[in-house]
Protein backbone atom coordinates (compact mmCIF):
# COMPACT_ATOMS: atom_id res chain seq x y z
CA UNK A 1 0.00 0.00 0.00
CA UNK A 2 1.51 3.14 -1.08
CA UNK A 3 0.65 6.71 0.73
CA UNK A 4 1.04 10.37 0.29
CA UNK A 5 0.05 12.76 3.24
CA UNK A 6 -0.31 16.67 3.38
CA UNK A 7 2.26 18.45 5.32
CA UNK A 8 0.00 19.06 8.14
CA UNK A 9 -0.70 14.93 8.89
CA UNK A 10 2.49 13.42 8.25
CA UNK A 11 3.06 12.38 11.81
CA UNK A 12 0.26 10.20 11.65
CA UNK A 13 1.10 8.31 8.83
CA UNK A 14 0.60 5.17 11.08
CA UNK A 15 -2.96 5.85 12.69
CA UNK A 16 -3.99 7.03 8.67
CA UNK A 17 -2.71 4.09 6.79
CA UNK A 18 -4.49 1.62 9.62
CA UNK A 19 -7.68 3.09 8.44
CA UNK A 20 -7.39 2.53 5.32
CA UNK A 21 -6.21 -1.00 5.99
CA UNK A 22 -9.38 -1.81 8.26
CA UNK A 23 -10.97 0.42 5.54
CA UNK A 24 -13.73 -2.92 5.48
CA UNK A 25 -14.35 -3.50 8.80
CA UNK A 26 -14.18 0.08 10.78
CA UNK A 27 -15.34 3.40 9.84
CA UNK A 28 -18.96 4.69 9.51
CA UNK A 29 -20.28 4.18 6.61
CA UNK A 30 -21.30 7.26 4.76
CA UNK A 31 -24.26 7.13 2.05
CA UNK A 32 -25.33 3.71 0.65
CA UNK A 33 -21.94 2.84 -0.70
CA UNK A 34 -23.51 1.88 -4.08
CA UNK A 35 -20.68 2.40 -6.13
CA UNK A 36 -18.28 4.12 -3.76
CA UNK A 37 -18.24 4.01 -0.56
CA UNK A 38 -17.34 6.96 1.49
CA UNK A 39 -17.07 5.98 5.57
CA UNK A 40 -15.94 8.59 8.64
CA UNK A 41 -13.16 7.89 10.81
CA UNK A 42 -12.14 9.62 14.18
CA UNK A 43 -8.81 10.88 14.44
CA UNK A 44 -8.17 12.37 17.71
CA UNK A 45 -11.29 14.10 17.70
CA UNK A 46 -11.55 15.03 14.18
CA UNK A 47 -13.34 13.41 11.83
CA UNK A 48 -11.75 12.09 8.66
CA UNK A 49 -13.43 11.10 5.44
CA UNK A 50 -12.48 8.39 3.22
CA UNK A 51 -13.13 7.63 -0.05
CA UNK A 52 -12.75 3.91 -1.54
CA UNK A 53 -13.01 3.87 -5.07
CA UNK A 54 -14.62 1.31 -7.02
CA UNK A 55 -11.73 -1.05 -8.42
CA UNK A 56 -12.17 -0.69 -12.34
CA UNK A 57 -12.35 -3.33 -14.85
CA UNK A 58 -9.12 -4.52 -16.30
CA UNK A 59 -8.39 -2.59 -19.44
CA UNK A 60 -8.32 0.74 -16.65
CA UNK A 61 -6.47 -1.16 -13.88
CA UNK A 62 -3.55 -1.16 -16.78
CA UNK A 63 -3.99 2.16 -17.57
CA UNK A 64 -3.99 3.52 -13.81
CA UNK A 65 -1.33 1.17 -13.22
CA UNK A 66 1.17 2.79 -16.40
CA UNK A 67 -0.43 5.63 -17.75
CA UNK A 68 -2.59 7.54 -15.93
CA UNK A 69 -2.71 8.69 -12.23
CA UNK A 70 -5.31 7.48 -10.36
CA UNK A 71 -8.80 8.91 -9.20
CA UNK A 72 -7.52 9.10 -5.68
CA UNK A 73 -4.27 10.93 -6.68
CA UNK A 74 -6.22 13.42 -8.87
CA UNK A 75 -8.21 14.30 -5.73
CA UNK A 76 -5.55 14.79 -3.59
CA UNK A 77 -3.86 17.10 -6.13
CA UNK A 78 -6.60 19.01 -7.20
CA UNK A 79 -7.74 19.56 -3.89
CA UNK A 80 -4.26 21.29 -3.09
CA UNK A 81 -4.74 23.36 -6.28
CA UNK A 82 -8.00 24.32 -5.38
CA UNK A 83 -6.94 25.75 -1.56
CA UNK A 84 -3.86 27.62 -2.88
CA UNK A 85 -6.82 29.26 -5.72
CA UNK A 86 -8.58 30.09 -2.11
CA UNK A 87 -11.38 27.68 -3.39
CA UNK A 88 -13.49 25.95 -1.39
CA UNK A 89 -12.74 21.76 -0.98
CA UNK A 90 -12.83 19.90 2.14
CA UNK A 91 -8.71 20.05 3.24
CA UNK A 92 -7.00 16.95 1.46
CA UNK A 93 -4.94 14.59 3.98
CA UNK A 94 -3.75 12.34 1.91
CA UNK A 95 -4.34 9.65 -0.62
CA UNK A 96 -3.56 5.54 -0.72
CA UNK A 97 -2.80 2.92 -3.87
CA UNK A 98 -3.20 -0.64 -3.22
CA UNK A 99 -1.25 -1.95 -6.51
CA UNK A 100 -0.47 -5.67 -7.22
CA UNK A 101 3.16 -6.05 -9.32
CA UNK A 102 0.91 -5.70 -12.98
CA UNK A 103 -2.44 -4.07 -12.27
CA UNK A 104 -4.02 -1.17 -10.36
CA UNK A 105 -6.72 -2.49 -7.62
CA UNK A 106 -7.85 0.10 -4.77
CA UNK A 107 -7.53 3.36 -4.46
CA UNK A 108 -8.89 5.46 -1.53
CA UNK A 109 -8.91 9.53 -0.71
CA UNK A 110 -8.66 10.92 2.26
CA UNK A 111 -9.99 14.12 3.73
CA UNK A 112 -11.09 16.70 6.67
CA UNK A 113 -14.96 15.89 6.90
CA UNK A 114 -16.62 19.08 6.54
CA UNK A 115 -20.02 19.59 7.99
CA UNK A 116 -22.60 21.50 5.48
CA UNK A 117 -26.21 22.71 5.11
CA UNK A 118 -27.01 21.63 1.90
CA UNK A 119 -26.20 21.15 -1.40
CA UNK A 120 -26.45 22.63 -5.07
CA UNK A 121 -29.40 19.97 -5.23
CA UNK A 122 -31.54 20.74 -2.25
CA UNK A 123 -31.80 24.38 -4.73
CA UNK A 124 -33.03 22.05 -7.59
CA UNK A 125 -35.96 19.98 -5.41
CA UNK A 126 -36.91 22.32 -3.47
CA UNK A 127 -37.44 25.89 -5.25
CA UNK A 128 -39.22 27.49 -1.79
CA UNK A 129 -36.04 26.77 -0.26
CA UNK A 130 -35.62 30.20 1.95
CA UNK A 131 -33.10 32.81 0.35
CA UNK A 132 -33.49 30.34 -2.66
CA UNK A 133 -32.22 33.19 -5.51
CA UNK A 134 -30.00 34.54 -2.91
CA UNK A 135 -28.10 31.40 -2.77
CA UNK A 136 -28.56 30.62 -6.12
CA UNK A 137 -26.75 33.98 -7.48
CA UNK A 138 -24.16 33.27 -4.95
CA UNK A 139 -23.48 30.05 -6.28
CA UNK A 140 -23.12 31.45 -9.74
CA UNK A 141 -20.59 34.35 -8.28
CA UNK A 142 -18.63 31.31 -6.82
CA UNK A 143 -19.23 29.50 -10.44
CA UNK A 144 -17.44 32.82 -12.14
CA UNK A 145 -14.62 32.49 -9.45
CA UNK A 146 -13.49 29.06 -10.63
CA UNK A 147 -13.39 30.00 -14.48
CA UNK A 148 -11.76 33.33 -13.63
CA UNK A 149 -9.27 30.84 -11.66
CA UNK A 150 -8.80 28.77 -14.82
CA UNK A 151 -10.63 25.57 -13.30
CA UNK A 152 -13.04 23.59 -15.14
CA UNK A 153 -15.02 21.41 -12.92
CA UNK A 154 -16.09 18.70 -14.89
CA UNK A 155 -18.07 17.24 -12.86
CA UNK A 156 -20.34 20.35 -11.81
CA UNK A 157 -23.47 18.61 -10.76
CA UNK A 158 -26.22 19.01 -8.21
CA UNK A 159 -24.45 17.13 -5.78
CA UNK A 160 -20.77 18.06 -5.41
CA UNK A 161 -21.15 21.32 -4.49
CA UNK A 162 -21.49 21.41 -0.37
CA UNK A 163 -23.04 24.88 1.04
CA UNK A 164 -22.77 26.43 4.84
CA UNK A 165 -24.73 28.77 5.48
CA UNK A 166 -23.51 31.27 7.82
CA UNK A 167 -26.35 34.45 8.64
CA UNK A 168 -26.85 35.47 4.88
CA UNK A 169 -23.54 34.76 3.81
CA UNK A 170 -22.78 31.26 1.83
CA UNK A 171 -19.64 29.30 1.32
CA UNK A 172 -19.21 26.81 -1.34
CA UNK A 173 -17.39 24.09 -0.94
CA UNK A 174 -16.26 21.52 -4.06
CA UNK A 175 -16.20 17.34 -3.92
CA UNK A 176 -15.83 14.30 -6.14
CA UNK A 177 -12.90 15.96 -7.44
CA UNK A 178 -10.77 14.09 -9.83
CA UNK A 179 -12.30 14.95 -12.99
CA UNK A 180 -10.59 18.81 -14.00
CA UNK A 181 -9.11 21.02 -16.47
CA UNK A 182 -7.05 23.66 -15.57
CA UNK A 183 -6.76 26.76 -18.46
CA UNK A 184 -8.48 29.84 -19.70
CA UNK A 185 -12.24 29.09 -20.04
CA UNK A 186 -13.80 30.88 -23.24
CA UNK A 187 -17.26 31.97 -23.47
CA UNK A 188 -18.77 28.48 -25.04
CA UNK A 189 -16.88 26.64 -22.35
CA UNK A 190 -18.11 28.84 -19.32
CA UNK A 191 -21.35 28.35 -20.30
CA UNK A 192 -21.46 24.57 -21.32
CA UNK A 193 -19.89 24.38 -17.59
CA UNK A 194 -23.38 24.84 -16.28
CA UNK A 195 -25.00 22.37 -18.36
CA UNK A 196 -25.65 19.73 -15.54
CA UNK A 197 -26.92 21.88 -12.63
CA UNK A 198 -30.32 22.05 -13.30
CA UNK A 199 -33.09 21.27 -15.66
CA UNK A 200 -35.22 23.81 -14.58
CA UNK A 201 -35.70 27.13 -16.47
CA UNK A 202 -36.27 29.57 -14.07
CA UNK A 203 -32.97 28.76 -11.85
CA UNK A 204 -30.84 28.93 -15.22
CA UNK A 205 -32.24 32.42 -16.02
CA UNK A 206 -31.38 33.89 -12.63
CA UNK A 207 -27.68 31.97 -13.06
CA UNK A 208 -27.28 33.59 -16.79
CA UNK A 209 -28.90 37.35 -15.34
CA UNK A 210 -25.87 37.03 -12.40
CA UNK A 211 -23.31 35.58 -14.76
CA UNK A 212 -23.89 38.43 -17.64
CA UNK A 213 -23.63 41.26 -14.69
CA UNK A 214 -20.16 39.41 -13.79
CA UNK A 215 -18.60 39.62 -17.33
CA UNK A 216 -20.33 42.50 -18.60
CA UNK A 217 -22.45 40.48 -21.20
CA UNK A 218 -25.83 40.74 -22.68
CA UNK A 219 -28.11 38.61 -20.20
CA UNK A 220 -30.21 37.56 -23.18
CA UNK A 221 -27.18 35.99 -24.92
CA UNK A 222 -25.83 34.64 -21.45
CA UNK A 223 -29.12 32.91 -20.83
CA UNK A 224 -29.17 31.81 -24.44
CA UNK A 225 -25.94 29.93 -24.45
CA UNK A 226 -26.61 28.58 -21.01
CA UNK A 227 -30.21 26.63 -21.92
CA UNK A 228 -28.84 25.45 -24.65
CA UNK A 229 -26.36 23.43 -22.94
CA UNK A 230 -28.34 22.63 -20.40
CA UNK A 231 -31.20 21.61 -22.77
CA UNK A 232 -28.62 19.62 -25.15
CA UNK A 233 -27.26 18.12 -21.68
CA UNK A 234 -30.99 16.96 -20.12
CA UNK A 235 -31.90 15.08 -23.78
CA UNK A 236 -29.00 13.50 -23.93
CA UNK A 237 -29.13 12.62 -20.14
CA UNK A 238 -32.98 11.70 -20.62
CA UNK A 239 -31.69 9.11 -23.72
CA UNK A 240 -29.34 7.58 -21.82
CA UNK A 241 -32.13 6.91 -19.26
CA UNK A 242 -34.27 5.68 -21.80
CA UNK A 243 -32.13 3.12 -22.54
CA UNK A 244 -31.40 1.93 -19.74
CA UNK A 245 -34.91 0.90 -18.71
CA UNK A 246 -35.35 -0.46 -21.97
CA UNK A 247 -32.24 -2.88 -21.62
CA UNK A 248 -33.03 -3.27 -18.01
CA UNK A 249 -29.16 -1.77 -17.20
Amino acid sequence: MHIKLSEEYQNKRDTILEFVLSFDNMGTLLGSGARNKIKLFDLNGKILNIKSFKVPNKLNQVIYKYFRKSKAERSFEYAQILMSKNIGTPAPVAYALNKSSSLFNESFYISEHLKYDLTYRELVTNPNLENHEEILRAFTQFTYKLHENGIEFLDHSPGNTLIQINNKSYDFFLVDLNRMNFKKMNFEERMKNFSRLTPKKEMVEFMADEYSNLIEEDSGKVFEKMWFYTSKFQEGHLRKKRLKEKFKL
